[in-house]
């Protein structure tokens, strides 16, 4: 395997992004620099970024600075989002990838990461349970390496680290 092979069959978000001066769109054609208009909307609309994206001054052409300075961090984040809903690949990472997102494009995220997983292999690191909760297989790892793992379900129903978690992020 080629390390081209390689990057173009894995998605990465990660919670730290990276995005290039130049436009929303030319950033999400990073992921895929043949897309068509329609294929970056889409993507855009499964990362619930359009709506933001069209809102600004000259919609997907509109520069976005070095880094993206010219966005905040969610929206940042949910371009990144998008780029790799765009690329489309066969395994995807998720390194913290909703961490920067307020709860309702958290929750709107997460249901587009749900669709976009089926049939491809998905790894999500996160310390929001609620981002894990669906997950077939979920690891828990502590300073003593995996501690648990199991559904959602089986890890509550053993009251280990994992549904102790569960309950103080429910208190907040």
């Amino acid at each position: 395997m080629t390390l081209a092979s390689l990057r173009r069959h894995v998605g990465v978000v990660q919670q730290d992004v990276y995005l290039f001066a130049g436009t929303v769109a030319e950033n999400l054609r990073y992921g895929r620099p043949d897309a068509g208009d329609a294929e970056l909307e889409a993507a855009a609309r499964a990362a619930n970024a359009h709506d933001f994206i069209t809102a600004l001054p000259q919609g997907y052409d509109t520069d976005i600075g070095q880094r993206g300075v010219k966005l905040s961090g969610g929206q940042r984040q949910r371009i990144t989002i998008a780029r790799a809903f765009l690329k489309n690949p066969e395994i995807l990472i998720f390194d913290e990838a909703t961490s920067a997102l307020d709860n309702e494009s958290e929750r709107a995220v997460q249901q587009a990461l749900l669709s976009l997983a089926n049939g491809r292999t998905t790894l999500v690191i996160a310390h929001r349970l609620s981002t894990v909760r669906h997950a077939d297989r979920i690891l828990v790892l502590t300073a003593d390496g995996i501690v648990e793992q199991g559904t959602h379900d089986d890890l509550m129903a053993q009251d280990g680290v994992y549904a102790s978690l569960h309950r103080v992020q429910a208190s907040i």
